[in-house]
């Protein structure tokens, strides 16, 4: 795995869809969404930060080498998560991409990982693609870093792709995990619903 890819977990939403802290939900193996989702970072990376609600403390659970990003602007949008995130990353670290990841898509492959990093650096973005239909995580060059640092609003960080078709290197998966978020308790496998 390259040394040179930070990692960067978007969780400062308010699972309004879902209608409660879906960041605490219980998974059949008795973790949280939100620590299932950080399992395969924390083991991938060396450089992991999550952006929280800029109101809320660090979770006791946290691994201590997860660094935290709180920043006024993120309860206005996902993309303002992206912005806060990257810049924090870009100030602090030399990596050549960061792999961006929802903190409620906690069923991802090691291998899809690794095939995504497999083929990063700093000019490209790259992007999950499962029976044709992308998903995530991205991971994003250096060279988009500036772009991502002035993002707002909610559309995350699509119009980065947008602008850069060129750049865009899609890479085959076996793997609906980089499909499957958890927006409303419905969107949890079956086994795992209705679960406290």
């Amino acid at each position: 795995m390259p040394q040179t890819v930070a990692a960067l977990i978007l969780a400062a939403g308010y699972s309004r869809r879902f209608g409660g802290d879906k960041r605490q939900q219980r998974l059949d193996n008795g973790k949280t969404l939100l620590e299932a989702s950080l399992a395969l970072p924390c083991t991938k990376f060396d450089a992991v930060w999550l952006v929280l609600r800029p109101d809320e403390p660090r979770p006791a659970s946290l691994p201590a080498t997860v660094r935290v990003v709180q920043a006024p602007g993120t309860p206005l949008g996902l993309a303002h998560s992206i912005a806060a995130g990257v810049s924090q990353i870009a100030q602090a670290s030399s990596a050549e991409a960061v792999a961006i990841f929802l903190a409620d898509m906690p069923f991802i492959t090691a291998a899809t990982l690794d095939a995504l990093l497999a083929t990063s650096d700093a000019e490209h973005i790259c992007v999950p693609v499962c029976q044709g239909r992308p998903g995530h995580p991205v991971v994003f060059g250096r060279r988009f870093w500036p772009e991502l640092c002035h993002l707002a609003g909610d559309s995350g960080a699509r119009e980065v792709l947008q602008r850069h078709p060129d750049a865009v290197r899609k890479v085959p998966v076996d793997d609906p995990g980089i499909l499957l978020d958890i927006d409303r308790p419905a969107d949890l496998p079956a086994r795992q619903q209705g679960l406290d």
